[in-house]
């Protein structure tokens, strides 16, 4: 839709250098001995469109990240009414039913369900001295079997790493200070990414990947000390941002005693849509609220949209500022050629024609610098932005990657365009009016 209103805008360009007759030279000359002007007016342009680029670019990466997570063969349980995983609490204490449903795959007679506890944990980030202090809410996934949870949800570690193990911890090094034994941890990429940057200039210096924590580095959490054992290859999920232990070791730790989503991997597609409704409509035994997991995730969209609403009023106060600045600029430049528009309409040009030769100055000006702005946007596409979001569950932390399209690059130059018509329009306007003799005198 985008792509095809900018179309319309340049065939409607176009059309108006067709219909003036004043040479487009003529215009180009007058832009460039005024060249200040012309600068600094296209420089509001660049600056206005290059930041909304980036504001829509990191809505497009939320877009994608939830979007681009789960599978149409999969199905998420949650409790009744619950929205999101961090309020669900499922009150069966064996899921073991609901598991051998026929609907559910088998491999090696061993039923594709993943029971997951899922939570936000708060991680007191390190600050400047005295900076005030800062906390991050880590999404942290309590599981049973890595093996079969990241295998539910089409997940591989990254080179080097393994899963946790059966008990989940491991004996710290006797020369070290912690006395506790450390809690072993799979990270998703983009959380493995921010904690890095938390380490000490010593830390970094001994570390293996200095863009990120990666296997047998440590963090703090939870007052405990927690090592990396495996980074999930997540990018481009929302696993990207989150945190998986050992289930029995993490509910203990932040008060999750019951398990919040199952998730089932169905036979195929059609089977996980029948077992959503079989689980929703046809199960007795308790109330759920089951969701094909591509829906769920789809869903959660919703925070992108509202980031979408709040990008769309600012670009709309802003806009009212371009479209002042240039109307300012082309007042000023009828006012230094009053005499030009005179000798034109002595030499045959109507007001028509010069209407539309001021109101393509004006346009130029708006292309040059929503072109230039979209270009500096575009350099935002795969810079990776952590963000703190709401929702039904509470704050979360989540690490995404920016992302520059098609249709943000429309939207940029469309917007400039329609900025440039609407500033130039009441001086084009103005021009239009002057009477060549009175213009002359």
């Amino acid at each position: 839709m985008i792509l095809k209103l900018l179309a319309v805008a340049v065939a409607l360009m176009l059309l108006l250098w067709g219909i003036g007759k004043i040479p487009l030279s003529y215009n180009l000359r007058n832009l460039t001995v005024r060249w200040k002007t012309t600068l600094m007016t296209a420089l509001a342009f660049t600056a206005v469109i290059a930041l909304l680029t980036v504001m829509m670019a990191f809505v497009e990466g939320m877009k994608r990240m939830t979007e681009g997570t789960g599978r149409p063969d999969n199905v998420l349980v949650l409790s009744d009414g619950a929205t999101d995983e961090g309020i669900s609490n499922l009150p069966i204490g064996d899921l073991s039913e609901i598991e051998n449903l026929p609907e559910v795959a088998r491999a090696e007679d061993r039923p594709l369900a993943s029971r997951e506890a899922f939570m936000v944990a708060i991680q007191s980030a390190p600050t400047p001295s005295g900076g005030r202090p800062k906390r991050r809410f880590l999404q942290l996934r309590g599981i049973e079997d890595p093996r079969l949870t990241a295998w539910i949800h089409d997940l591989e570690l990254l080179p080097g790493g393994s899963w946790f193990s059966e008990a989940g911890v491991q004996e710290a090094p006797a020369d070290g200070d912690t006395p506790a034994p450390m809690i072993q941890a799979v990270l998703g990429e983009g959380v493995a990414r921010e904690l890095g940057r938390d380490r000490t200039p010593q830390q970094l210096a001994a570390a293996k990947k200095p863009d990120r924590l990666d296997v047998g580095d440590t963090f703090t959490l939870g007052n405990r000390t927690w090592i990396v054992v495996g980074v999930l290859d997540s990018a481009g999920s929302t696993f990207n941002s989150e945190i998986w232990a050992k289930r029995s070791l993490a509910a203990a730790m932040f008060g999750k005693e019951n398990y919040t989503t199952l998730v089932l991997r169905a036979k195929d597609a059609e089977t996980a849509k029948r077992l959503e409704t079989f689980l929703a409509e046809g199960y007795e035994k308790a109330a759920l609220n089951p969701k094909v997991e591509l829906d769920f995730y789809k869903d959660l969209s919703e925070t992108s949209a509202q980031f979408s609403y709040a990008i769309g009023f600012l670009a709309i106060v802003m806009s009212i500022g371009g479209i002042f600045g240039v109307m300012n600029t082309m007042f000023a430049a009828v006012g230094q050629r009053v005499g030009d528009i005179g000798v034109l309409r002595l030499l045959g040009f109507n007001r028509r024609q010069i209407l539309v030769s001021f109101l393509l100055e004006s346009l130029l000006i708006a292309l040059i610098g929503g072109l230039l702005g979209c270009a500096i946007g575009s350099l935002s596409d795969g810079w990776t932005a952590s963000s703190v979001v709401g929702g039904h569950g509470g704050g979360k932390f989540i690490v995404l990657q920016l992302a520059v399209d098609a249709e943000i690059i429309a939207t940029g130059i469309l917007l400039s365009l329609s900025m440039g018509l609407l500033g130039g329009l009441l001086p084009a306007l103005s021009a239009m009016r002057l009477r060549p003799l009175d213009a002359l005198r």
